[in-house]
């Protein structure tokens, strides 16, 4: 157990400590403001505050931890041992910057709440993020400087035993659209001949009445194939569904097609599944919950996974209302037009809310890379995707942290723009599967 000394215990203080150590370095912690119970305390030991006690571990504390509400903090980048740092400290310290500000500013995403312009979908644009500005998007930075401070703790303590998590991957699913041509509805099928014959797409007709009369598989019904590499390659994977209206950014097969609720059931039994919430709902509460009760009458069980439609969050609000709803966890922190680490971290960590200063019961689970950035954004081939892919999960393998991608089911149909994609899902599989 390692007991930290700070004249005064904030929120922020206990949060970012729990998420550094507990959660990361697998080190429980507690806190005191007492001298005395600090000093007589014989196992691992950190003072936090404006001056060190005597020769134990220091960290020379700034403000943030003890503030409230918003500031606009200058940010002046440093480094630390070849590591990308801020917050740096004058005085002489453990470390050379207020290591624990650092990563609550960016677990917090402080940033997004000071004022920024948004994009065309209303997010908040990573080329705002210090992460991007600074070259360290790519990194888990926070998983970096703990393992870092892991052989501080080591050096201080050479008889200590430290436990060692291991790597975990996680393959998520978002399903905006079940099937390419089929339960789309009378008025939807018939407008889609027309599309098709009107651009004089002669195949895609042809193909579009195979699937219909049922002498082909529907090119994104690909839920058999993704359940079975689940279970070959002992991978988790997560689904998550859309059930909200038919809107001009929403346009999955109806929640009332008797087929579409039977292949939600079907995946339910074999996969963890989720809520995908329409693109109105970032604000909209009673949206939101009209689509989780939805989604819970289909499979007769809580809903407690979530993942935004386009990613739309809009902190804190968005999360606010996910934690009102009693969801437990969130799958939507990550970017769309970059991959990486959103919140510089790979490990799964609950949501701050910085509006009421207090530690939520909602985890969020950041992904570090979705197949629309590598192949829509940022107009990769194939080759250089899959390097992407395995070079992420090389820099969470580093710290023993949690990979997560993001992949929809039509990406594995190998139809359109997704040609070949099938081949690095597999891959990945295969590459990152426990056993290899």
């Amino acid at each position: 157990m390692l007991l930290v000394y700070s004249n005064k215990i904030t929120p922020r203080l206990t949060y970012t400590f729990k998420h550094f150590f507990t959660r990361i370095l697998k080190i429980q912690v507690d806190f005191t403001s007492k001298v005395e119970d600090f000093i007589a305390h014989e196992g691992y030991k950190l003072s936090y505050a404006k001056q060190p006690f005597g020769n134990e571990i220091f960290i020379r504390s700034t403000d943030l931890l003890f503030e409230q509400g918003i500031n606009d903090i200058e940010i002046k980048m440093g480094e630390w041992d070849g590591v990308q740092c801020f917050f740096q400290t004058r005085q002489e310290a453990s470390v050379p910057f207020d290591i624990f500000a650092a990563t609550f500013y960016l677990l917090s995403r402080y940033e997004e709440y000071l004022p920024h312009l948004r994009d065309n979908h209303e997010r908040y644009p990573a080329e705002d993020s210090l992460a991007f500005k600074h070259q360290f998007l790519h990194k888990p930075l926070i998983d970096i400087w703990a393992y870092k401070f892991k052989e501080v703790l080591k050096e201080k303590y050479p008889s200590g035993k430290l436990k060692k998590r291991e790597f975990k991957f996680i393959s998520t699913i978002d399903v905006d659209i079940a099937y390419c041509f089929k339960h789309k509805g009378l008025v939807r099928t018939v407008a889609g001949y027309f599309r098709d014959l009107s651009k004089l797409r002669l195949f895609d007709l042809w193909y579009r009445s195979l699937v219909i009369l049922g002498f082909k598989q529907d090119p994104f019904d690909t839920f058999d194939d993704l359940i079975s590499l689940q279970k070959q390659y002992n991978i988790k994977t997560i689904f998550f569904f859309s059930v909200g209206g038919y809107t001009t950014f929403d346009k999955n097969t109806s929640s009332r097609n008797v087929s579409y609720q039977s292949l939600i059931k079907s995946v339910a039994d074999y996969a963890e599944v989720g809520l995908h919430p329409s693109y109105f709902t970032p604000k909209d509460e009673s949206k939101l919950q009209k689509e989780k009760l939805r989604l819970e009458s289909i499979v007769n069980r809580p809903i407690e996974k979530s993942r935004q439609h386009y990613l739309r969050l809009d902190l804190p609000e968005t999360y606010q209302n996910l934690v009102n709803l009693e969801v437990k966890e969130d799958y939507t922190m990550g970017y769309a037009s970059h991959f990486g680490f959103r919140a510089s971290t790979c490990t799964p960590f609950y949501f701050y809310d910085l509006e009421f200063e207090i530690q939520t019961p909602l985890k969020v689970f950041p992904f570090a890379v979705m197949d629309g950035t590598l192949k829509d954004y940022l107009n990769l081939p194939n080759k250089k995707s899959f390097e992407v892919i395995i070079d992420l999960a090389n820099q969470v393998k580093k710290v023993d942290g949690t990979f997560i991608t993001l992949f929809h089911n039509e990406t594995l149909g190998n139809r359109y723009r997704w040609r070949r994609w099938r081949k690095i899902y597999i891959d990945m599989f295969k590459k990152l599967t426990p056993s290899a």
